[in-house]
């Protein structure tokens, strides 16, 4: 309803440039600063693309006055935490309704001054006679008692005798009982002090004196000559006691092999702490956001690119409530559903636009060919992107490394271009209001043959295992075939594979006929169904049991470099009958059975499952091995395996978290206390084994350091306002490590990690 206004983030430096910082120059009392248009344009002039005044240069240049009103928005009701009105009018309304407001408090302070000013008189109400009546009065005349005694008494010999009371009543008093009320008065309250003090006591010992004296001891060796050598080497009583020792002696030089006994290991355990407490903080690198595609929308994922550096997506969905979030695949949505791919180095432009049929609930890029992008949508459907057209755009946007020599030593250094060079140099190359390029799915699932709800979690498959129909996993010698395996809360799992360039070609092609030819309005359905539906999975591990039809969260599978006998599983299972297994096509490939088809699955009720789905060639059904455990009293939103352990993996849902290890059948390794409020998003840190973080429902991003604390978080940091939806780490070099969270609001934030949580200690 404000066309003139224009929120505006900014950010610390620009605040302190333009001497307007919250809580000093700007207040909520005092919340405008006029800024001389003349300045603005000189940092838009000096800062290029980093000045915050950028997006709105046009509506700057264009402004009529010579000053622009900043408005400080400390509750954010337009959206970030300034605003700028871009109009004299707006300007004025907005100065007059300040000099209203002050007037109307100045008026409602005189009124109140004018009224304590007229008071009324006071009237006695017979207070004062009480007054007078409890103080205290001293008498002008004071009574005087005189005892006296005769003086030919004093000294004069006492006889005492013997005589009964009862005769003279005169000569005693009777004290009779009786009941004092002071007494029987019932106490209703009574105000007890009460100190406590430590008993003292004296005491002193005193050790026994000798008198010193000293003392000393003179050895020397003792010599036997070669004959008494000879019958002490060769005696019984020398062999007895050899026999009898040596198994000892043999035990103690083990042990010594083993172990050093004399190491240290509190001393070592502290060999890295420094003195004084180091500084743990995340830095606000750059943030995203996006008012077409992510206005009043949550993020739901987000992924780092493998291979090029600075490249991250998101995807994002609607903002359900909580009874929605069942009927997600029944709900018509009249929005664009999108996968935004950005750059670091470009951040006010787009670089690919990822379009897709329906919302898009987690997605992945594929390890071994980033170029495929895989994704699970909310209505069941598995969707695939190829961006190989596109990867010369995406590696384009790196920073420019230049040759820097050093005036002191004249050696030159490399540097990499900050992103202020970045956008002096090629910030114009592509301007920010040039459309990305929107890139089309090559493949989509089939509607009867995929998941009946929102697809919770997707995984790739390695390249060099490949599973089968049969319900085996085999060796695949094909590195170009790729294979992904996803789940859903309808308590299915479903194995993909990778559709040939053939089909994606022409799916592509009778997808852009279609479009051409469908002239259809965007109410109308798409009557065509043969189009999307040619994507089918390649085994369905579906479960029939009602009480495991809840949402499961993949966590990973065994299948590379865990080659292991099935004998190492000492866990007492118990056989399931709730799983069966349906396939789709037959292949004959040779079996790897030393391959662990393992896998941990977190559902709605905050149970974790370690099961396997490998099941017998002969037969069409499988029964295969669970076991549950119940620690999470939610939905189990993070399931992620340890990058440093293959064994070790870190589960989050409700207000607890847990760290589990495999093989480990009583429970977890490491499980939290309740919180105050409710975890959503965790990830491991990819440099340090003992850390990781987890996102919480208030934006605070708590860090756990297990080497530091075990039972609360080492430290935290508040992010958002809204709830944080999504961790993702990544390693950018040695010395440059980030964090991208996201949150409930459509803002991505990249943070940047201290190098205190990026350099681990010895030993960790």
């Amino acid at each position: 309803g404000h066309p003139e206004i224009f929120p505006l983030l900014l950010t610390a430096k620009t605040q302190e440039i333009f001497n307007c910082q919250p809580d000093e120059d700007v207040t909520e009392e005092n919340n405008f600063k006029c800024i001389k248009k003349e300045d603005i344009i000189q940092d838009l002039k000096t800062r290029a693309k980093s000045s915050d005044f950028f997006p709105f240069k046009k509506v700057i240049l264009e402004y009529p006055g010579e000053e622009l009103l900043v408005v400080f928005d400390p509750t954010s009701q337009y959206g970030e935490n300034f605003y700028i009105v871009a109009s004299e009018e707006a300007k004025e309304d907005f100065l007059k309704s300040l000099e209203a407001a002050e007037e109307k408090e100045e008026t409602e302070e005189e009124n109140i001054e004018e009224a304590l000013e007229v008071r009324k008189p006071w009237v006695s109400l017979g207070s004062e006679k009480e007054v007078e009546e409890e103080s205290l009065i001293e008498r002008d005349t004071k009574i005087k008692y005189k005892i006296s005694r005769v003086r030919r008494q004093f000294g004069a010999p006492i006889a005492f005798t013997d005589k009964n009371a009862a005769d003279d009543k005169e000569s005693y008093a009777e004290c009779t009982a009786y009941e004092d009320n002071t007494f029987s008065i019932k106490m209703l309250e009574r105000d007890v002090g009460v100190q406590m003090v430590p008993k003292l006591r004296e005491a002193s010992t005193q050790t026994k004196w000798t008198y010193p004296k000293n003392a000393s001891t003179q050895y020397y060796p003792r010599q036997l000559s070669n004959e008494a050598k000879a019958e002490s080497l060769s005696s019984e009583k020398l062999k007895k006691f050899l026999t009898a020792v040596h198994l000892r002696v043999e035990i103690a030089l083990q042990q010594n092999e083993i172990m050093n006994v004399f190491f240290d290991d509190w001393k070592a355990l502290a060999e890295d702490q420094e003195e004084g407490k180091p500084d743990v903080y995340f830095k606000e690198y750059q943030s995203f956001t996006d008012v077409q595609y992510l206005k009043n929308r949550t993020i739901s994922c987000v992924r780092w690119h493998p291979t090029i550096y600075g490249i991250i997506a998101l995807s994002a969905r609607e903002q359900p409530l909580y009874e929605e979030q069942v009927n997600l695949s029944n709900k018509s949505l009249l929005h664009q559903s999108v996968i935004l791919v950005w750059s670091l180095f470009d951040p006010l432009c787009l670089q690919l636009v990822l379009k897709a049929p329906e919302d898009i609930c987690c997605f992945q890029f594929s390890p071994s060919n980033p170029n495929f992008i895989a994704g699970g949508c909310v209505d069941g459907q598995v969707v695939l992107w190829d961006i190989s057209k596109h990867e010369e755009k995406l590696e384009s946007t790196k920073p420019v490394v230049e040759e820097i020599t050093d005036s002191s030593e004249g050696e030159p250094t490399a540097a990499v271009v900050t992103e202020v060079t970045v956008g002096l140099m090629v910030g114009y190359v592509q301007h920010s209001s040039a459309e990305p390029p929107l890139v089309r799915h090559c493949a989509a699932s089939s509607t009867p043959n995929c998941h009946t709800k929102p697809v919770a979690d997707l995984q790739w498959i390695p390249c060099n295992v490949e599973e089968n129909q049969k319900g085996g996993t085999s060796e695949n010698k094909d590195e170009k075939k790729l294979q992904l395996v996803t789940c859903s809360p309808d308590c299915s799992i479903l194995f993909w594979d990778i559709p040939s360039m053939e089909r994606r070609e022409e799916f592509l092609s009778a997808k852009l006929k279609e479009e051409r030819r469908s002239q259809l309005p965007p109410d109308d359905p798409d009557t065509d169904e043969d189009l999307d539906l040619s994507w089918k999975p390649l085994i369905k591990v579906v479960s029939t049991n009602t009480e495991c039809r809840d949402r499961a969260k993949l966590c990973h599978c065994h299948f590379p470099g865990r080659v292991r006998p099935r004998s190492t599983l000492r866990a007492p299972v118990k056989e399931s009958t709730c799983t069966e297994m349906s396939t789709f096509s037959s292949k004959n490939l040779e079996l790897l059975e030393h391959i662990s088809t393992d896998f941990f699955v977190g559902n709605e009720d905050g149970k974790v499952v370690y099961s396997e789905w490998k099941k017998k060639i002969d037969t069409n059904t499988a029964k295969p091995h669970s076991q549950k455990y119940s620690l999470h009293t939610e939905t189990i939103n993070t399931l992620q395996k340890s990058p440093f352990f293959k064994d070790i993996f870190l589960s989050i849902g409700g207000q607890k978290f847990a760290v589990w290890k495999e093989g480990v059948t009583n429970g977890p390794i490491l499980q939290s206390s309740c919180s105050a409020g409710r975890y959503t998003a965790g990830q491991w840190s990819l440099t340090r084994p003992g850390v990781f973080f987890i996102g919480r429902d208030n934006g605070n991003i708590d860090i756990w350091d297990l080497l530091k604390k075990t039972h609360e978080p080492s430290h935290f940091q508040n992010i958002s306002k809204s709830i944080i939806t999504f961790i993702s780490p990544s390693s950018a070099s040695a010395e440059q490590h980030f964090l991208a969270v996201s949150d409930n609001l459509g803002v991505l934030h990249i943070l940047e990690i201290c190098q205190t949580l990026c350099q681990p200690p010895s030993n960790e």
